[in-house]
């Protein structure tokens, strides 16, 4: 359903009516839930909203968002949870096991057909036709997608696992879940731990005997029409492929860690919250805004390839975690204005700070830390170049030059000035003007023209000729080789827009065509700014990264750009978005 762009019709605050009917709409689809986890699920005070919008095929969709993640989507009157519902709730629905291959196809908005199935020695979760299902895979239970049972588990086994198994509504990587945090599925170790050994596995997998010579490669079944849509489908799977290749699918969790999901970020909570307090943070930079101490400091310090999410910690809030080190005696805070915490204080004698070993830096990481130091920016020298177009290949044929050659500006003017008193076409009577031989007029007029203008000065002439060549550029990079390029060099392109309740970001765009980490850029402007950051892919763009920054932070991206950078104003473009300075009462 989400595996091409949505249109999103509206998205308001959700009032409080509607919060308690959502919360009594989930406790009836959802009855394995308790009180406490439906509060937990729709917050009673946190900013809750609801999206309405129209998939790619014309559905409506409502979408509930909580804490800029979508939480629930409701079609035809029913609540389906998102997968960042289920990474919460792992067990809400019953679910299925696939192999990791198989997830592409899913994104790619094929179902789920009965011979990917992966059937564990427990057997399959036994279902209903129309039962709405979780789909994982393969050593991590961690929910993928979600989709509706195509067949009963009865009809399933019956059928030899042959057939359509679940109709898809939502995956992991689609739109959907695009539109949030973008957060990667967590490693939940399954419940049944699986068969060490290969051929065990394999065993495990009970399949028709008749089916286990077509299950060699994952194909997509025939093409089929329904209500005049073409629909892939997801077909069977290379089980023995699958089951000998210990990389496939990444999201395996490591065998030898016992602790929950919770417990894991319980514990990575505390070592960046001691990290920061030990490394970053000094006397002098008290106060500060709890809020400074997550963005700059703890996030920076999460290890390399894990993340920081609190909301999946016992806490859940970062209010509630520095209240329990607040009663340990390691920090101390207070309200200083109206809703806005700051830490005051911090005994750095304290046992916890004292006792806090800090974890030595990735080979990778120090590496790219000290070649960045060793190796400042320096903005690229770019040249604007041309390209001899088919239609002016006469003109240029002369000085030995063909179709798709590169020049400079001065080499075209230096040509044009050749051809011209090589031909004799200076004016006799004025030297400012130039005869038009077939071969100009063909290579600059219009045609409307051709039979009107005769002469034409040397700077019109010139300036015309430019305008006809095809742009280029030449960039190059110090202690690199130049690099030509067809086409006219994007600026980098800053712009401001407006998202949920009127609040303003800062999008920066074409970064890396200047030899600019976005990334980094991003890590620079938050700490600058004190302001949240995001890079995500540019809409329109193939490869392409944006940075988005929180609020309008046109003036400080500018001194970096141009201060620091030492970019050419003419290669940015938006800088008189800046907010302009108030005035002196």
């Amino acid at each position: 359903m989400f595996a091409k762009a949505f249109r999103v019709k509206s998205n308001t605050a959700i009032k409080g009516s509607d919060r308690r009917k959502l919360r009594a709409d989930v406790t009836a689809a959802f009855p394995t839930l308790g009180t406490d986890q439906v509060t937990e699920l729709v917050p009673g005070k946190e900013e809750l909203n609801v999206v309405k919008l129209y998939a790619h095929r014309g559905d409506a969709v409502t979408v509930y968002v909580s804490g800029g993640n979508p939480i629930l989507f409701e079609l035809e009157k029913n609540l389906y949870p998102t997968v960042y519902t289920l990474w919460s709730y792992p067990d809400l629905l019953p679910t299925f096991t696939t192999w990791p291959q198989v997830l592409e196809k899913l994104v790619g908005g094929a179902d789920l057909m009965l011979p990917g199935l992966v059937v564990p020695p427990a057997g399959l979760p036994q279902v209903q036709k129309g039962d709405l299902c979780a789909i994982a895979l393969v050593g991590n239970r961690a929910p993928v997608a979600v989709g509706v049972a195509a067949v009963s588990t009865s009809e399933m086994l019956t059928s030899g696992l042959k057939g359509r198994g679940f109709s898809v509504l939502h995956t992991y990587q689609d739109h959907l879940w695009q539109s949030g945090d973008k957060s990667s599925p967590p490693s939940i170790t399954p419940l049944a731990l699986d068969p060490p050994d290969v051929t065990e596995e394999k065993r495990s997998i009970q399949v028709d005997p008749t089916l286990q010579g077509d299950m060699r490669h994952l194909t997509l079944e025939g093409v089929e029409e329904e209500n005049g849509e073409v629909q892939q489908r997801c077909g069977e799977e290379s089980l023995s492929e699958a089951s000998e290749d210990p990389s496939i699918g990444g999201l395996n969790p490591d065998p030898t860690d016992s602790k929950t999901l919770q417990e894991q970020m319980d514990a990575l909570l505390q070592r960046c919250f001691l990290h920061a307090l030990k490394c970053r943070i000094k006397k002098a930079d008290l106060p500060l805004l709890t809020s400074t101490l997550l963005g700059s400091h703890m996030f920076s310090c999460c290890p390399e390839g894990r993340q920081l999410d609190i909301k999946k910690s016992s806490y859940k809030k970062l209010s509630k975690f520095l209240q329990h080190m607040q009663q340990e005696q390691v920090i101390q805070v207070k309200e200083l204005s109206k809703g806005v915490e700051s830490i005051v204080a911090v005994d750095w004698k304290h046992l916890r700070i004292t006792s806090f070993v800090i974890p030595e830096p990735s080979p990778t990481s120090q590496t790219v830390q000290e070649g960045s130091r060793e190796q400042p920016y320096h903005p690229p020298d770019i040249k604007p170049l041309y390209c001899v177009p088919a239609s002016m290949t006469l003109l240029f044929q002369e000085s030995g030059h063909k179709k798709g050659s590169v020049l400079e500006g001065s080499e075209v003017r230096t040509i044009i000035i050749n051809y011209a008193k090589k031909n004799d076409l200076v004016d006799a009577d004025n030297k400012h003007l130039v005869k038009l031989d077939p071969v100009l007029c063909d290579s600059i007029l219009e045609k409307s023209e051709q039979h009107t203008v005769m002469k034409l000065p040397w700077d019109s002439l010139l300036t015309r000729c430019l305008e006809k060549l095809q742009p280029a550029y030449q960039v190059t990079f110090p202690g690199q080789e130049p690099v030509v390029k067809k086409g006219k060099i994007c600026p980098i392109d800053v712009t401001l827009a407006q998202r949920a309740s009127n609040k303003k970001v800062t999008l920066v765009r074409n970064l890396e065509a200047y030899g600019l980490d976005p990334c980094a850029v991003a890590a620079i402007l938050q700490q600058r700014c004190q302001a949240s950051t995001t890079v995500t892919p540019a809409p329109g763009a193939k490869d392409g990264l944006q940075v988005q920054i929180q609020g309008n932070q046109v003036h400080h991206l500018g001194r970096l750009l141009l201060e620091e950078y030492q970019l050419p104003r003419k290669h940015i473009q938006g800088l008189e978005k800046a907010p302009k300075p108030g005035k002196k009462k």
